[in-house]
């Protein structure tokens, strides 16, 4: 059993090591708007979770889901020539929906706040949503240096 600086040591080595395989040495189309978010390494150091989140549609997800199964023998052999113990841990794979859930979040808080503000507009006072609802002008004496 690892201790746990020794198992986030461990982990971030995984981490870096199997996303540069990735990007750079795998040469599959599939391979392309794939994030590593996060890899979880089993204490007794035989199995380590790898956390994905891919840029696209459900059939580009398929596909790279199917991809990185294809390549786990070839990524789990670029890790292992990097770490420094005895048994290289077996890789699996797990799609990462993070990004997706607070990217939803972020788009129902906006939306809460623009109906909050129609009830009251003085609510919220310094908040401004992402996308503003209509353009800001602004005119070049703004944006004039000094001399």
């Amino acid at each position: 059993m690892a201790n746990d600086r020794t198992i986030a040591r461990l982990e971030a080595r995984i981490k870096e090591r199997a996303a540069h395989a990735i990007e750079f040495e795998l040469n599959d189309p599939r391979s392309a708007f794939i994030t590593i978010t996060r890899c979880q390494l089993a204490r007794d150091l035989a199995t380590v979770k790898i956390f994905y989140s891919v840029l696209g549609t459900e059939a580009d997800k398929n596909k790279t889901a199917r991809m990185l199964e294809s390549a786990g023998g070839f990524i789990q052999r670029q890790v292992a020539r990097v770490l420094n113990t005895r048994v290289t841990p077996r890789i699996s794979w797990f799609y990462d929906d993070t990004i997706e859930k607070i990217d939803r979040m972020d788009h129902l808080l906006n939306e809460a706040f623009k109906a909050d503000r129609e009830v009251n507009p003085h609510a919220h006072e310094g908040w401004t949503p992402d996308e503003p609802d209509e353009p800001v002008e602004t005119s070049d004496e703004e944006f004039e240096t000094p001399e």
